[in-house]
């Protein structure tokens, strides 16, 4: 096939990917900007997602049948949907079968610390890191969490879950393709986030609702995306195969009220998932203070500088249970924990506490 500038770019990308895998010189550069898409960025994210960004640019072109792009995307949103939702799904079960509670941190302690929660899930991403050990682990460097201490916990629903990964890969391969330029790159940029945001945070990261609320703008907005920037720069081929993918609803004689209607939409949707994610933090917060529940303790527990927090503690036959101070952040009291921690229990658990970030 023919090398086009979309085609270069996208090998840069996996290239880059590589480059930021085998190196940290980038990290200084790069970490600013993905932080602000994909929550929190780390090693294993930033690799990701230029190596998915890349694939998304590549792989449409390699597509020789016609497809209907519109038809796909919308499949591909219900499925990224239907892939979140039983994420949450997931931690809800995999709370009931450990017995603790739905409003609390669970923190692995065997490998590397892991943690998940129901607003921050990394039960997905212990699977694909228990595969990506098996096959490259000598290579996977220490600062890439690969959340394979959760694996050993999780329940045989979430086999099922993870095989809509490879499924709704394939389907928004299928939405990218023959569209032009820009809004190719919009869908590249949007799937990347969403599959990050399914594998790692899950429903209530900001990868995964910028992925799928993205993917929805498209949907509805894409036409007039295009209609607007190539009527800029009077760029009629592009305008022509803009023409060959149809909106949703279309009335020749109202783009702008129709483009504003669905930018109304999606500021709708946007809204609804903000307020769900921060609903259920407050709601589900123990402001008063923290409650530390640690299980199966091998050693006695020393907990250094947090000692001074402690406001009370009390041990039963398997778990000692802390009551600490909410003057701590909640980040900050996870990444202490871990330190004392380690090599002394099986898994912990920390109540949220969202009030910490204000």
């Amino acid at each position: 096939m023919k090398l086009n500038k979309t085609f270069i770019i996208g090998l840069i990308f996996i290239l880059f990917a590589g480059v930021i895998f085998i190196t940290d010189i980038f990290n200084p550069i790069i970490r600013p900007i993905t932080y602000l898409f994909l929550m929190g960025s780390s090693k294993g994210k930033d690799i990701m997602f230029f190596g998915l960004l890349g694939v998304f640019m590549i792989l449409p072109q390699l597509v020789k049948r016609e497809f209907d792009p519109t038809k796909y995307l919308k499949i591909s949103i219900v499925i990224g949907s239907v892939l979140l939702i039983l994420g949450i799904v997931l931690e809800v079960i995999f709370r009931l079968q450990m017995g603790i509670k739905l409003n609390t941190i669970f923190c692995a302690m065997s490998n590397t610390m892991s943690t998940t929660s129901i607003l921050h899930t990394h039960l997905l991403k212990s699977i694909l890191g228990a595969l990506l050990g098996q096959i490259i682990g000598p290579f996977i460097q220490s600062d890439i969490n690969t959340g394979v201490g959760l694996y050993q916990y999780l329940p045989s629903f979430g086999f099922l879950v993870i095989l809509l990964i490879p499924i709704l890969f394939a389907t928004l391969v299928l939405a990218i393709r023959n569209r032009p330029a820009v809004t190719s790159f919009l869908l590249a940029f949007f799937s990347s986030c969403l599959i990050i945001g399914a594998i790692d945070g899950g429903m209530f990261g900001t990868p995964a609702m910028a992925g799928i609320l993205g993917l929805y703008m498209i949907y509805r907005n894409g036409f007039y995306i295009n209609l607007h920037i190539y009527s800029f720069f009077k760029d009629e081929k592009s305008l022509e195969k803009n023409e060959e993918i149809q909106p949703v609803y279309r009335n020749r004689g109202f783009h702008e009220l129709r483009y504003l209607f669905n930018r109304g939409l999606i500021l709708l949707a946007i809204g609804i998932v903000i307020l769900l994610r921060f609903t259920i933090a407050f709601a589900g917060a123990e402001p008063d203070y923290y409650t530390v529940d640690v299980m199966n303790t091998t050693d006695e527990i020393d907990l250094g500088n947090i000692t001074t927090e402690v406001i009370s503690n009390h041990t039963t036959a398997n778990k000692t249970t802390y009551y600490i101070s909410n003057n701590y952040n909640e980040m900050k009291l996870l990444n202490d924990l871990k330190i004392p921690l380690n090599n002394s229990c099986e898994y912990y658990t920390v109540s949220w506490n969202i009030y910490s970030y204000l």
